[in-house]
């Protein structure tokens, strides 16, 4: 991550709440510890770039948010009047989302699971919004995960991906993604709409990162 100092000149930040880096996660036991405090990525509202989605009417139907921790998005659509699920690894950040859905009178389905059994959920899906998911996939979880939406997302469904960015200068923090890894990843059965660099937001600040926002097609 990175933030700006003064005319052209950038300082390395250590991760997106200014903390110390901490492993990258993989076992959902890894998850479930960044809960005991705030992750950067919580930031108690919705990212802008999904906001502005959902808006614009983009986001409808029946809602899935993977990887949704405590669950902004899925409630975002749920007050919208939409159907939403909401699935995460994290057992302490499912067990926010329900309180936070119980707080504002929402009706939301959340659900602790693996992104990577989607079909376990049992439903078809309208719209999937994926926050900060994809950039977190190792390469044979990417696969899967992309097969796992092709299951649960029907021919017209959409899929808003908004990931980290190779713009994003720097080496802390999560994965970077190419547009090409995106187009590549979803070659088959999809179509990719566009790609739209935006920024996203932290704990530490607004615009924290650079990032694509993805809009796909299932065909």
């Amino acid at each position: 991550m990175s933030e700006a100092t003064g005319p052209g000149e950038r300082q390395e930040m250590p991760r997106l709440d200014g903390m110390p880096p901490v492993p990258q996660p993989r076992r959902p036991e890894d998850f479930d510890l960044l809960y005991e405090q705030r992750p950067p990525w919580e930031i108690g509202r919705p990212q802008p770039a999904l906001l502005a989605l959902a808006e614009a009417g983009a986001i409808h139907g029946r809602v899935l948010d993977v990887g949704c921790g405590t669950g902004e998005h899925a409630l975002l659509a749920a007050s919208l009047g939409l159907e939403a699920t909401g699935i995460d690894v994290a057992p302490a950040a499912i067990e926010r989302a329900r309180q936070k859905a119980a707080q504002r009178g929402l009706d939301v389905r959340f659900v602790v699971g693996s992104v990577l059994d989607l079909s376990g959920l049992g439903q078809l899906f309208d719209t999937v919004v994926d926050s900060g998911l994809f950039h977190v996939l190792d390469d044979d979880d990417r696969s899967a995960f992309v097969d796992g939406l092709r299951a649960v997302v029907p021919p017209g469904g959409r899929y808003f991906l908004l990931c980290f960015s190779d713009r994003q200068p720097g080496v802390l923090g999560p994965r970077r993604i190419t547009q090409d890894e995106i187009r590549t990843a979803f070659a088959d059965g999809w179509r990719v709409d566009s790609i739209e660099p935006v920024m996203i937001d932290s704990t530490h600040q607004r615009g924290a990162a650079h990032a694509w926002l993805a809009s796909i097609t299932r065909t």
